[in-house]
């Protein structure tokens, strides 16, 4: 449908490109906002740098890990040392205040809108700015949810409470807002009471984390629920002046947000596309006209918005 050669690129940040955004936000009829890892990035997540060397400092020595994205591969040695990792990269990313507000300025941009949040981030920003929980779809799952290995349910199950004993476990401590501490003078552990190690409650295989890395992924009933509200959204907005606006989307997975936001955008005549991304910021000449491409960083490109 689209050229993969002949493309629309950005030529970086211009203050047109901004005011035409601003304007193409106020007049649209509702909002389908497209999030990928890189509005994680501009909130100032990242897997490797101080935080990692921080909180990781003995996985880093023993195993020479280099980042929290490569540990979540590791073939850690037995279970009680892939928890202590996986709790802390848990609570990290899921549970510890969010570096920056970069999330509340974008809700703050849109929540007057009629709105939609189709991601595939895990680590549940969107709703801890204040997005309502019945317009997202976590579309690749949930840093904060279980499942069977086994996936011999489609079920999942909270995480919280048993993840904030691990890291107790650990010697860590919790501060009110959610914060890892390191306690003064105290060793850190590097595994957790085997009584900690979660299993699944039907069939008793050991729990993994509901993030989508192969078929065993489970499908929940809110997965379910949150996929047909999200179709029924765009079915709803199809011929209406709609903007598809996409925010940190890389080509790792386009065909989950990027592709389907240049179809939609193709066959609506009233809608926009925005991609707002450091470095990627393109769409096809097909749509051009109705396309506004900024390359340029989300933190700095929202607040201008603003």
């Amino acid at each position: 449908m689209f050229s993969e050669i002949q493309m629309k690129q950005s030529t970086g940040v211009c203050l047109d490109d901004i005011r035409k955004l601003k304007e193409t936000l106020l007049d649209a009829d509702a909002v389908v906002i497209g999030a990928g890892s890189g509005l994680s990035t501009a909130a100032g997540y990242e897997y490797s740098g101080e935080s990692f060397r921080k909180y990781f400092p003995d996985f880093i020595e023993k195993y020479g890990i280099r980042d929290m994205y490569s540990g979540g591969f590791y073939p850690f040695p037995n279970a009680e040392e892939r928890w202590a990792w996986w709790s802390r990269h848990i609570w990290l990313n899921r549970y510890a205040p969010i570096p920056n507000d970069v999330y509340k300025r974008l809700f703050d941009l849109i929540k007057e809108k009629d709105y939609f949040v189709l991601t595939t981030n895990v680590d549940h920003c969107f709703q801890r700015s204040g997005f309502d929980k019945k317009r997202l779809f976590y579309t690749q799952g949930d840093y904060g949810l279980f499942q069977c290995s086994n996936s011999c349910r489609q079920i999942t199950y909270d995480n919280e409470p048993v993840t904030r004993k691990m890291i107790e476990a650990q010697e860590f401590m919790i501060a009110e807002d959610g914060n890892l501490i390191i306690p003064q003078d105290v060793q850190i552990k590097m595994a957790v009471p085997a009584e900690l190690v979660p299993h699944c409650p039907d069939c008793g295989a050991e729990m993994t984390m509901n993030l989508r890395a192969d078929d065993s992924f489970v499908e929940d009933n809110g997965w379910h629920a949150a996929s047909l509200r999200y179709a029924e959204f765009l079915r709803r907005h199809s011929r209406m002046k709609t903007l598809y606006l996409e925010l940190g989307v890389g080509m790792n997975t386009p065909v989950i947000i990027k592709y389907p936001f240049w179809r939609y955008t193709a066959e609506n005549k009233n809608s926009s596309y925005a991609c707002l991304n450091k470095g990627e910021a393109y769409a096809p000449v097909e749509i051009a006209d109705r396309s506004i491409c900024i390359d340029g960083d989300i933190q700095k490109v929202l607040e201008q918005l603003k």
